[in-house]
């Protein structure tokens, strides 16, 4: 390819996706600090999308709703967005604690 071509190319821009993997998603929203602790939160039952108990390749999507049990602790969340990669201070934009 020459130069004026490679000058000329269009950027190409990266869509926003539109669902994810459950234990990706609590990793990058920082709702579990680690992705090996999602996935293992998940595979052991402490995690529900929409009421349903979720395995960690469970996709989620915007609305969903988030259930999570460490011990005597239960919290709901919904998710308000998704992305791929957010800054640590953004992370808390990504979904909405709900009263349990």
């Amino acid at each position: 390819m020459s130069r004026k071509a490679i000058e000329n190319r269009k950027p190409v821009e990266k869509a926003t996706p539109t669902s994810m993997r459950l234990d990706k998603y609590l990793k990058i929203s920082r709702i579990i600090k680690r992705r090996s602790v999602a996935n293992d939160a998940c595979s052991t039952g402490h995690v529900t999308v929409n009421g349903r108990e979720a395995k960690p390749g469970t996709d989620v999507r915007v609305g969903d709703v988030l259930g999570i049990r460490f011990g005597e602790k239960y919290s709901e969340y919904e998710i308000v967005s998704i992305a791929e990669h957010v800054a640590k201070q953004d992370a808390a934009q990504m979904f909405r604690p709900l009263e349990a």
